[in-house]
This record gives C-alpha cells, sequence and structure tokens, in this order.
C-alpha cells in the first residue's frame, strides 16, 4: 500500500478512529475522576549497629545488609499488618510498601492514602512492630542484667591487670641487683609469663568494653520517622487519559485496516486497475429513490451533479476509441442489481442530449427493466423482431420521451434467452438497428449469473462493466472481466457505481450556474453531518439553477 492508500483507509473510516478515542479517553476520564487526593508518608529504618561503629567490618555491613532483605519480607507479613492494624485499632490497612535501599541496611516503608494523618501513623507503627518484632529487642531488665554482668568482670580484670603491673615492676627491680645467671634468667621467664597474663587481661577488657556500648547485628531501629504529609501525590489523571486515548487511537487504527484488509469489494479507481486492469470511466453517486422511474436522473434533473457524471462517461467512451467509433456497446455488472440497467438509461439520455441518435435495447431477457425507467409498454420488443424472418423495427421501437433516443423493450420472455441473443437473427437486427441510430447500447444481464452478456459482447463494439462500489467483490468482478477476455470481446473499461459522497477523493459534486461555468460544489459541515448528507442527496434531486 501506497501513502494514500492508508490515508484514504484513515479518512474512510475517521468516524471509528474517532469514536475509538472517544469510547477510551472518556470512560478513564469518567473513571478517575471521581478519584480521591492521594498522600505519601515514608518511614526508614536501619538493621543493625554498624553505623554506630567507628571502624565497622565489611563483615558487619554484609551480614545487615543480608538481614535487611529479610527484614523486607518480615515487614509485609501477616504477622506485623495484624499488629499494626490492632495498635492503631483500625479494622483495615491502607497499602504499604517495603523496599531495601540498594546496596545499603535502610528499609523505606512507604504507606499511600486517603488521608495523610493515616499514612503517617501507618508508617510509623510497622516500624515499630518491626522493630519489636526483631530478635534483638531485649526487655529493658535483660539489658540492665548484661550491663552488670560485664561491669563485674570488668572490674575483676582490671584488678588483675593492676596486681600484673605490680608485680612485673618488683621483678624488675630485684633484677638489677643480681649477679647469678641462674636466678637472672628464672627472673626473667617469670616478668614474660606476667606480660603474657597483662595481655590477656587487657585483651579481655577491650572486648567486654566493646560489646558494652555495642547493639546486637540484628537490631532494628528508626532512622527517620514518618510527618504527615502535607501535599497529595501527583494523580496522574490527565497522564491515564492520555495514555487512554493513544490505545483507543491505536486500537481503532487497527480494527480499521483489518476491516479494510478484510474488505474484499471494489471501491475506488486503484482498485478497479489492480484487480481488473481496466480503467475506470467514471465514478456515479447513488441516485436518490427507489422507483424505476427516479433513477432516469439525467433527463428530469439535466443540471445535477450526477447528471454531470454520466456526460464525464459518455466524454471518456468517446475518447476510449478515437479511430473507431464506438456504434455498439454491451453495458453488462458482475452481479445482479449492481445498476446496470441505471447507467444504460442515463447513458442513453446524455448520448441524445448531445445530438447523437441513440437506441437503448434492453436485452436482459430474464428481468427487463428499462420499459419501468422510461415509462413504455413492453407487450412488443425484442423477442418480436427476433421472431420476423427479416429483421424489422416497425412497431418495435417506441419513444421515450427524450429527443433522440428511442427504446426497444424485451418484449415476451422467452424459454432460451442465450440462444436468441447468439443467433444469426441477432446480427441481423443490429445491422439493421445501426442503420437507424447512431449508437445503439445494449442492456444485458450480468456477466456471471448467465452467459447472454459474454454472447452478446461478440457482436458489439465495446463493453463497459458496472459494479456498484463498496459491494462488487474483487474475485467476481476480475472473473467477469476474464470471461469477456476469453470470447475476444473488447473491455472499454468500468463504472463505480453508488459511490459515497466524496468518493474516496476520487469523486466530487459539480454543478453549473446559469452562465454555464462548471464551479466545484461547496460541501462544508455536509461532509461531516450525516443529516446534512441526506439533504444534499435530496438535492440532487432537484433540478439545478
Amino acid at each position: 500500500m501506497e501513502l494514500r492508500d492508508y490515508t484514504r483507509v484513515v479518512w474512510r473510516w475517521w468516524w471509528l478512529i474517532v469514536l475509538g478515542v472517544a469510547i477510551a479517553a472518556g470512560s478513564t476520564y469518567l473513571s478517575v475522576r471521581g478519584q480521591l487526593p492521594q498522600y505519601q508518608a515514608k518511614t526508614r529504618v536501619v538493621v543493625g549497629q554498624a553505623l554506630k561503629q567507628q571502624q565497622p567490618t565489611y563483615t558487619d555491613l554484609y551480614a545487615a545488609q543480608s538481614l535487611a532483605q529479610t527484614y523486607t519480607e518480615i515487614a509485609q507479613g501477616e504477622s506485623i499488618r495484624n499488629a499494626t492494624q490492632e495498635a492503631l485499632g483500625l479494622s483495615w490497612l491502607p497499602v504499604y510498601t517495603v523496599k531495601q535501599v540498594p546496596d545499603t541496611q535502610l528499609l523505606e516503608i512507604q504507606v499511600i492514602d486517603t488521608k495523610p494523618e493515616r499514612a503517617a501513623a501507618v508508617a510509623n507503627e510497622v516500624a515499630n512492630q518491626l522493630r519489636e518484632k526483631s530478635p534483638a529487642n531485649n526487655s529493658q531488665s535483660d539489658q540492665a542484667e548484661r550491663r552488670d554482668f560485664i561491669k563485674q568482670q570488668l572490674d575483676e580484670l582490671e584488678v588483675n591487670i593492676d596486681a600484673a603491673k605490680a608485680e612485673m615492676i618488683r621483678l624488675q627491680e630485684q633484677l638489677a641487683g643480681m649477679f647469678s645467671a641462674r636466678e637472672i634468667a628464672d627472673t626473667q621467664n617469670q616478668i614474660a609469663s606476667l606480660q603474657q597474663k597483662l595481655n590477656v587481661y587487657q585483651s579481655n577488657y577491650g572486648q567486654l568494653m566493646l560489646s558494652m556500648g555495642q547493639g546486637a547485628v540484628n537490631d532494628v531501629s528508626v532512622v527517620d520517622a514518618a510527618t504527615v504529609p502535607e501535599y497529595p501525590m501527583p494523580s496522574g489523571k490527565m497522564r491515564m487519559v492520555m495514555l487512554a486515548a493513544a490505545v483507543g487511537l491505536a486500537l481503532a487504527l487497527a480494527t480499521a485496516f483489518l476491516l479494510e484488509y478484510l474488505d474484499d469489494t471494489i471501491k475506488t479507481p486503484t482498485d478497479v486497475d489492480r484487480t481488473m486492469h481496466l480503467t475506470t470511466l467514471a465514478g456515479i453517486s447513488r441516485i436518490a429513490g427507489k422507483s424505476p422511474e427516479e433513477k432516469l436522473i439525467t433527463a428530469k434533473y439535466p443540471k445535477s451533479p450526477i447528471s454531470e457524471a454520466y456526460r464525464v462517461l459518455r466524454t471518456n467512451l468517446q475518447f476510449s476509441s478515437l479511430d473507431r467509433p464506438l456504434r455498439t456497446l454491451v453495458v453488462t455488472s458482475p452481479n445482479p442489481v449492481e445498476g446496470k440497467s441505471t447507467t444504460v438509461a442515463n447513458l442513453g439520455v446524455v448520448m441524445a442530449q448531445a445530438g447523437k441518435s441513440v437506441i437503448v435495447v434492453d436485452a436482459d431477457l430474464r428481468r427487463p427493466v428499462q420499459h419501468r425507467i422510461f415509462g413504455v409498454d413492453n407487450s412488443r420488443g425484442l423477442t418480436d423482431a427476433l421472431l420476423s424472418a427479416e429483421p424489422a423495427l416497425d412497431g418495435h421501437l417506441q419513444p421515450t420521451g427524450v429527443e433522440n433516443l428511442r427504446l426497444m423493450s424485451t418484449g415476451p420472455l422467452p424459454p432460451n434467452p442465450s440462444e436468441l441473443l447468439g443467433s444469426q437473427r441477432m446480427a441481423a437486427l443490429i445491422e439493421r438497428l445501426k442503420e437507424e441510430a447512431d449508437v445503439i447500447l445494449f442492456d444485458s444481464p450480468p456477466a456471471l449469473a448467465v452467459a447472454d452478456a459474454s454472447v452478446l459482447a461478440t457482436q458489439a463494439d465495446g463493453v463497459v462493466m458496472v459494479t456498484d462500489a463498496g459491494r462488487t467483490r474483487r474475485n467476481l468482478a476480475k472473473e467477469s472481466v476474464e470471461r469477456f477476455q476469453k470470447v475476444g470481446a473488447n473491455v472499454l473499461g468500468v463504472v463505480l457505481n453508488r459511490l459515497k459522497t466524496g468518493g474516496g477523493g476520487y469523486y466530487y459534486y459539480y454543478y453549473y450556474h446559469h452562465d454555464g461555468k462548471k464551479q466545484r460544489r461547496r460541501r462544508g459541515l455536509r461532509r461531516w453531518l450525516p443529516w446534512l448528507g441526506k439533504r444534499s442527496e435530496q438535492k440532487q434531486r432537484e433540478p439545478g439553477p
């Protein structure tokens, strides 16, 4: 597909795209319009006491970070939730999340609620319950006993350290007055032994002092308590509406292109060229009215836009065969009820208005319509002329009320239409008709329904195929053209019938001023408002100024 094909699809399904965007955006707006503003409160807690140490070791930090992940799961468990709910006297808890700050021993507790006071209270209480549930949270009495025991051990070590130091000083004084090598060696050994004891005492003393001022590695303490938030969180309502509109647009576009892909009907001249490899001779808009008499718009309203479209068809047929003027034309369609009979009648009128002598022959010997369009009798016609031994036109050509235009209706319907149309008498009758008129137009049955059109096409100068825009399927249109090509018929082109207003950029309305100048009709809002479109169809039936 080319860019203009994508544009045409969007233009054709604009109402579906607008509807999809409106539904998606509107429903989202209605759903978020009543939402209350939300407030966020945060509390941060730290696991372990490594940050309080002057020189924490890697082991301390690693252990605290590992425990932080465990406490994250504990904080979101049912025990913490139930304890928090009971402590605050709430029947339910707002949504809260607990996550570890990457590469740290910090936990962040976030609570989102419509009430800022409740959000802050829940965040602080979750942190409090997490601290109380931690194994390191001992009672005050246990901590006091632990400190008393350590202090007692420190006092004993202080006595031992002082005694060891005093003994070492005494032995060193004695060592200065000794002369015996044996005595000197014994004294030195005693001093060395006291030094080792002193080192052990001092080491134990330092460890006890450290443990007395150090908490447990899995202790939990609050770093930043939550405060009552003053402003709500950004709602993001407009962003949600815009996102929904974008999703609706994408879905509507996808639906439009899917429908276009599944639609295998002929709608534009591009479809005609790609499917049938033929030229589009004209695009005819839908003619208002249901009765056959109302379809003869070129006779009743010759200045209407649709009548101008039939004149375009007449001109294109003239240019399609300059070297060999077209005397006999067969107008048919792939399927029934696609507008071939209306096309024949109106084409005959505009040719007659151009000064040519025209005869319209209703060769649809199965479902004739031309006598109803022109309002004439169908008791005699084509079948009566074929039954004569010699081709005779007397009494078989009827006036239509249009100057230079006569009609040969079908007459009584025969049981063997194909044999009659392919007979020698039919060929002789065609030659006789050429003597009576400049152009003979044959209204034939649908090409795919019966073989009548193919039989008649072999005796005519050209064939005009009428397709119903948006209804005729591509495979059927292609098959109908192939049937004519197999019998050697000259298919001149295609008439796109019953085009919608605008016709996907192909068909345009025109009207004539009293001075004869062609002007493009201003449609304005009629393109967008359906009721104005109906008014435009009604005006098509009215005569021009």
